[in-house]
């Protein structure tokens, strides 16, 4: 989903609770990842890989000058052949430190192993957010969570493009005009979705 098609939603879900509780929750993400300094861990669960969000946090790392907002993937079947940004296992979770951020991506309650090393990034000091279930042992255990419960108005995919396009607003410093050129895209998604002019 491209800046255009997410202004475009944001239209759509303007007067709701979503604009604000994506912002929110992507402000929390990206002031616990610039503030510690730790890099950003992302995984899912075996069934639901994250890969699309991490390709659009890497855009947005880019794009808002802040380099910290890239994840790393944690995938549960990385293999060493795979492409390096592919090839980071759920070992990694188990070498997690103070300062980093652990967000887990999953439409329902992960099964134990993953809940167990989440729980053990905790207590190693790392920072955990959640997108997905509201209810269930993962809401409880993490500092911040953006519940998507089944059956609401959006689905787990769009929510997470309005927060990967929220994540990287307002990130300090800009880089080379690259505010103002997403302010003229902003702009020009407003024109597009404005009705027609009155003609007398």
């Amino acid at each position: 989903m491209d800046a255009v098609r997410v202004a475009l939603l944001r239209e759509v879900l303007a007067g709701t609770e979503w604009l604000g509780a994506t912002r929110h929750f992507a402000g929390t993400l990206r002031g616990s990842v610039v503030s510690h300094g730790g890099g950003l861990l992302l995984v899912g669960t075996r069934e639901y890989e994250p890969w699309h969000l991490a390709a659009h946090l890497v855009d947005e790392a880019a794009w808002s000058g802040t380099p910290e907002l890239a994840p790393t993937l944690v995938r549960h079947d990385a293999r060493p052949s795979d492409p390096a940004h592919l090839a980071v296992g759920l070992g990694r979770l188990e070498a997690v430190r103070r300062g980093e951020t652990l967000l887990v991506v999953a439409p329902e309650e992960p099964t134990a192993p993953l809940l167990e090393r989440v729980f053990d990034a905790r207590r190693a000091g790392a920072t955990l957010l959640s997108l997905g279930p509201g209810d269930g042992e993962l809401p409880a255990m993490v500092h911040e969570t953006l519940s998507v419960p089944d059956g609401c108005e959006l689905d787990l995919d769009t929510v997470q493009h309005l927060v990967s396009a929220a994540v990287g607003e307002n990130a300090l410093p800009p880089r080379r005009g690259r505010r103002r050129f997403r302010d003229r895209l902003s702009r020009l998604a407003d024109l597009l979705t404005a009705p027609p002019p009155t003609r007398w």
